[in-house]
């Protein structure tokens, strides 16, 4: 299945990241005719939690969002905190919402748009530690494996990957999305 040929999909992230929330959905849509492209303030190389290492493609200083059709936010505490604290990755992430563009996050990954400001009003989900984060910041968290609010995707946990890249790679495949806000 090829479905993807031709969409460039940007993934951000910095150290720290959950490793799988990584590799799973850069194997989805990949294997679904994407390219995707690592995109992080790190350079060189970065790593996660368990030691999965990737090589850094953009770095966000270069990164523009207009060369993406679509963002994935892999989690991971000391990833999404760093990543939450660089203006550059804040915007990046930001414009995509601005573009109407689908954007997958999971686990932790939402901090990033707490601090872009672009889940107000948005059915979410992540980790349960960040519930109140995510209704503080005027989104309304539910518990669920994945949820999709308008090319919006989110889930938990890594236990929920499953769903989320059969969810992003579906909502990259129908491409813009005009009620994506942020």
């Amino acid at each position: 299945m090829t479905h993807l040929t031709g969409k460039r999909v940007a993934f951000l992230l910095t150290d720290g990241y959950e490793d799988s929330e990584l590799t799973s959905p850069w194997q989805a849509v990949t294997e679904h005719g994407a390219e995707a492209v690592l995109v992080s303030p790190a350079e060189g190389e970065i790593t996660g939690k368990n030691g999965h290492r990737q090589r850094v493609d953009v770095p966000i200083a270069e990164a523009t969002s207009d060369a993406y059709d679509a963002l994935v936010l892999p989690g991971g505490v000391v990833n999404a905190d760093h990543l939450r604290m660089d203006v550059p990755s804040v915007e990046f992430a930001r414009a995509f919402f601005a573009e109407h563009k689908p954007v997958s996050v999971i686990c932790h990954g939402a901090w990033i748009l707490i601090e872009a400001d672009v889940v107000r009003d948005r059915t979410i989900t992540s980790y349960p530690s960040l519930r109140t984060d995510l209704r503080n910041a005027g989104a309304n968290w539910v518990d669920e494996e994945v949820v999709v609010d308008a090319g919006l995707v989110s889930s938990r946990t890594p236990d929920d990957l499953p769903a989320f890249c059969a969810k992003t790679v579906e909502e990259i495949a129908e491409g813009k999305h005009t009620e994506q806000h942020g």
